[in-house]
C-alpha cells in the first residue's frame, strides 16, 4: 500500500488505487450515482470478514469518506473494527481486489477477506 496518505490511528484512510477505482464504479454503469460501503460482518474461515458492497442510502450511524469522487461508507460498529486500517484496490495477475491493511487484525486467513482479533 504505497501510496497510502499520512493518518492517524483513528482513521481509516483510502490508497489513490482505492479512490479511483471507487470513484470509477460510482460514476460507471449501474453503481452510477451510489455510495461504495466498506463493514465487517462475522464469519469467514478467521472469525470476522471483509464485505464491499453499493448502497443508495446513508445510515444515521454511517461514517462517511469522500475523496476523489469516492464516497465510502462505514458503519459505526465496522468502523471500531477498522480503525486505523488503509483500504487498497490491488491489481495482479491471478485479479483484481479491494484489500485492507488492517492494523487490530491478529491473524488473517489466505484467501485476504477474513480475520481474527486477538484479545
Amino acid at each position: 500500500m504505497d501510496d497510502a496518505r499520512t493518518q492517524s490511528t483513528e482513521d481509516v484512510t483510502l490508497t489513490d488505487r482505492a479512490v479511483r477505482r471507487i470513484s470509477r464504479l460510482l460514476t460507471e454503469g449501474e453503481h452510477k450515482g451510489m455510495m461504495f460501503r466498506v463493514a465487517v460482518a462475522g464469519g469467514g474461515c478467521s472469525g470476522f470478514q471483509y464485505a464491499f458492497t453499493f448502497d443508495d442510502q446513508k445510515t444515521a450511524d454511517d461514517r462517511v469518506i469522500e475523496r476523489g469522487g469516492a464516497v465510502v461508507l462505514i458503519d459505526e460498529v465496522s468502523w471500531d473494527y477498522l480503525r486505523g486500517s488503509c483500504v487498497d484496490y490491488v491489481e495482479e495477475l491471478i485479479g483484481e481486489r479491494f484489500e485492507i491493511a488492517n492494523p487490530n487484525a491478529a491473524s488473517t486467513c489466505g484467501c485476504g477477506t477474513s480475520f481474527s482479533i486477538g484479545k
